[in-house]
């Protein structure tokens, strides 16, 4: 078959955030690259980008057509490789991709935390369960960003070709790192703070699952102990103005600010004092692995995703209530000993280096590809 990978998603921004390393070393080793998913993104190292008009619900019926033109662009290409990634991208591109199965075409999903897990609502499994069961047998390799649903999918016999268990998208360890004391103090002024505020961050949309809410509860709880604590909420969604509202009600607009979506998370980490988490259902949570690899320990709630990267007593906290005042006193803690944030932080960063790198995730994929593409067109994956 052609050395030809189709890349598949609800939308075409998860590419530019997430797997452009991936893709740039498909290119570098003579593959063509073709990207099928929502949106007008201009993405590098494609050479081919279908906008394919996904919506996130399994059951809108715009899906039907999104359907066919992804059935058309598969059948009309000879791939050898189709990796999907999230849920509505994972479903359609295996349903699509059954023809083009029998005639060879290797097909690799990845699922960024599924839906059904420890915790979540019965209607989850209901609903989600049986879908990603069904799917498991369209599915050459299913791959697990956390231990967890890698238990859990080889527990109750998924019949994908193989289940495998990655760490994660990757984390640019380079960009994403700690500085030292003068230049912590230097981007706290350059972005309108002063040297001791102590910064709280947290970056996702603001929906129902990332549950911002509870850290504007929990702030309200410091504030007569940390009185220079300020909570930088990055993001934009659906909620942000309820949490805005939020914190007006609580008589701390003073302390949160909303950032909006940002590109410079890279320089708003490292001036960071601790990093919080507050979502109910988390696969293996970015944010976190880029806060963590800036050398921040972490304050988080409980679940897999936050489970996975975060120990207790040893690179931040998790927390296994949703009461805002234990999250509160974790926090009051953290700011009180400034050689115990440090040790968490280089503790959380040895983890990440080791663990959920760039470098760590292109070696584990290596070995994925690496299996289905045979010797004949056997690659070169030198890692740099």
């Amino acid at each position: 078959m052609a050395k030809k990978i189709l890349y598949c998603a609800t939308v075409d921004y998860h590419f530019k955030a997430f797997h452009l390393p991936y893709m740039k070393w498909f290119k570098e080793q003579g593959w063509e690259v073709d990207v099928a998913a929502a949106g007008t993104i201009d993405l590098p190292y494609t050479d081919s980008k279908y906008n394919i008009a996904m919506e996130r619900s399994p059951f809108h019926r715009s899906n039907i057509k999104a359907y066919k033109q992804l059935k058309g662009v598969i059948d009309q290409n000879n791939y050898s490789i189709i990796h999907c990634h999230t849920p509505l991208g994972g479903v359609l591109a295996r349903l699509a991709a059954r023809q083009a199965r029998k005639k060879g075409a290797k097909v690799i999903y990845t699922a960024h935390g599924f839906h059904f897990c420890k915790g979540v609502p019965i209607l989850n499994w209901i609903v989600y369960y049986p879908i990603e069961k069904f799917l498991s047998k369209h599915t050459d390799s299913l791959i697990t960003i956390n231990d967890e649903d890698y238990q859990l999918a080889t527990k109750h016999r998924f019949k994908a070709g193989t289940i495998e268990h990655v760490h994660g998208v990757g984390i640019d360890t380079e960009k994403y790192k700690p500085v030292d004391e003068i230049k912590k103090t230097e981007l706290k002024k350059s972005f309108g703070y002063r040297a001791n505020d102590f910064l709280l961050f947290y970056a996702a949309e603001f929906n129902k699952n990332k549950n911002q809410q509870f850290l504007i509860h929990a702030l309200a709880l410091v504030k007569e102990q940390i009185p220079n604590a300020r909570l930088l909420l990055a993001g934009e969604g659906p909620l942000l103005e309820n949490c805005r509202d939020l914190a007006s009600s609580l008589g701390i607009s003073n302390m949160v600010e909303f950032l909006g979506f940002r590109k410079d998370l890279d320089h708003v980490l490292p001036m960071c004092d601790i990093a919080v988490a507050s979502s109910f259902r988390e696969g293996l949570p970015v944010n976190v692995m880029e806060a963590m690899s800036c050398g921040l320990p972490v304050v988080a709630v409980d679940n897999r995703g936050h489970r996975e990267l975060v120990q207790n007593n040893h690179n931040g906290y998790v927390i296994t209530s949703y009461v805002p005042d234990e999250f509160a006193n974790k926090v009051i803690h953290l700011s009180k000993q400034k050689k115990l944030r440090e040790e968490y932080g280089v503790n959380g960063r040895d983890a990440i280096i080791a663990n959920y790198s760039v470098r760590k995730v292109l070696a584990e994929k290596k070995q994925i590809y690496q299996s289905f593409i045979g010797e004949q067109g056997k690659l070169k994956w030198a890692i740099h």
